[in-house]
């Protein structure tokens, strides 16, 4: 009998880690995600999890993890790779995005569970969330996401107009490093 190999496509999560509606690391996550090739993209918008209670062990051991969490767990372990731009506040993750994963990591600890991530930021200052992706990329090996590489694009309304990063250089340095993490998966 004659086999048939069918060709799967591998499933990236897309999210940008902010709550805010207009959200440029939201655009910038999905940007990158885009550039990928042969992939599916679920992009997670942390803003359909803002009914989430603060985490907290006494509310974890009174009602255990909400049901959307457990969902998204789910998916996390059913993805092949992740795309993750954050939003700097105060130097540090958003709120919203620092409960979900507060909440999610209560399942199994290992949120990404070890499968390839390419950790992203922007701001429209010039530092461009290097703050919140320096401490992602040195906290996230913890949460188990296997950093294939990490990119801050700065000045955002700047180099990143019509869509896409204008500016050249910044431009082809992300994309190798998406190349690097599309030949990762």
């Amino acid at each position: 009998m004659k086999q048939k190999k069918i060709k799967m496509s591998k499933k990236i999560i897309v999210i940008g880690a902010s709550t805010s509606k207009n959200s440029i690391n939201k655009t910038f996550a999905n940007y990158a995600g885009m550039q990928l090739n042969d992939v599916d993209l679920l992009i997670i918008d942390i803003s359909d999890y803002n009914t989430l209670p603060i985490y907290s062990v006494d509310t974890e051991n009174k009602n255990g993890a909400p049901k959307e969490v457990v969902e998204l767990n789910g998916l996390f372990k059913s993805a092949d790779g992740f795309i993750i731009s954050f939003a700097e506040h105060n130097g540090s993750y958003a709120a919203g995005y620092k409960n979900v994963i507060d909440w999610v990591s209560r399942q199994d600890g290992k949120v990404f569970n070890d499968k390839p991530t390419l950790l992203l930021s922007t701001s429209p200052g010039v530092r461009g969330g290097a703050t919140v992706l320096g401490s992602a990329v040195a906290a996230y090996p913890h949460f188990g996401a296997n950093v294939v590489d990490y990119f801050s694009l700065s000045s955002f309304h700047d180099n990143f107009v019509e869509g896409k990063v204008s500016n050249e250089d910044l431009k082809s340095t992300l994309l190798e490093k998406i190349k690097k993490f599309q030949n990762s998966l």
